[in-house]
């Protein structure tokens, strides 16, 4: 079992507040869209949209506009089609970042973003540069306010891999095949799961000693993450919770 590792990973998502509500709900209907896409409407057969529709529920996306984006998706209606890509660079003192878009065009998303390392002090980099750090797995959030032994004990018997404090919630991670299994046995548990995302988990760290190296690479990160194309940002920076403290102070 790991220890506190609430900066291990970066991945900024934005709340659903205010005007960043708006951003939140095209990003995560532009998911939806694309799991029906891929998959077609009907839940039962697809866990992707399941998973999508979950998370959209989760942030409170009114139901009618899920239901359209899914019409969209199967082509019931008419809408964009977008394509997922990803892109990896390295943000301020080496650290390694991946952004996970999706476009309706490739070739205007990759100027922005190639854009937006440079002018935040990073470089974009070929494919497969950084991704080597990061192993993709199934990453689940359980309430904190559950017993870590009670919650440890579920996910190990259903296949988690391991269990971490993100500083909020205990997060399980297990092999991306065994996120539903881990998910069903927390619900059955009464423990109250998040939904089950595929995320990409560092296996290298790097770490951050000073508040103004976290500023660069934070700056970096936040600028990729506001891109209205921009659904993740994966990073292996590891900042210290008293330098982040003064951060955010």
């Amino acid at each position: 079992m790991s220890g506190h590792s609430k900066w291990a990973t970066t991945k900024h998502q934005k709340g659903a507040k205010d005007a960043a509500r708006a951003k939140v709900f095209a990003k995560i209907i532009r998911q939806v869209e694309v799991a029906a896409r891929s998959g077609g409407s009907d839940m039962t057969a697809n866990a992707s949209l399941r998973t999508m529709y979950a998370k959209a529920r989760d942030a409170s996306v009114p139901i009618d506009t899920i239901e359209r984006a899914i019409k969209r998706g199967s082509g019931e209606l008419e809408g964009v089609r977008y394509e997922s890509i990803s892109y990896e660079g390295y943000a301020p003192d080496g650290v390694a970042v991946i952004v996970e878009c999706l476009s309706d065009n490739r070739n205007r998303t990759g100027a922005e973003i190639r854009n937006l390392f440079s002018k935040n002090g990073g470089s974009m980099a070929e494919p497969g540069a950084v991704s080597w750090q990061f192993e993709r797995k199934g990453v689940i959030a359980v309430p904190r306010s559950f017993d870590e032994e009670r919650v440890l004990e579920v996910v190990m018997e259903a296949g988690a891999e391991d269990i971490s404090d993100d500083g909020e919630h205990w997060e399980v991670s297990c092999d991306p095949a065994a996120s539903m299994a881990v998910h069903a046995a927390l619900e059955d548990a009464g423990l109250e799961p998040g939904v089950a995302e595929l995320s990409m988990v560092p296996t290298t760290a790097a770490p951050v000693a000073s508040e103004a190296e976290a500023r660069r690479v934070l700056r970096l990160i936040e600028a990729l993450d506001d891109h209205d194309d921009v659904q993740n940002v994966y990073s292996n920076v590891d900042i210290p919770d008293e330098v982040m403290t003064t951060y955010e102070g």
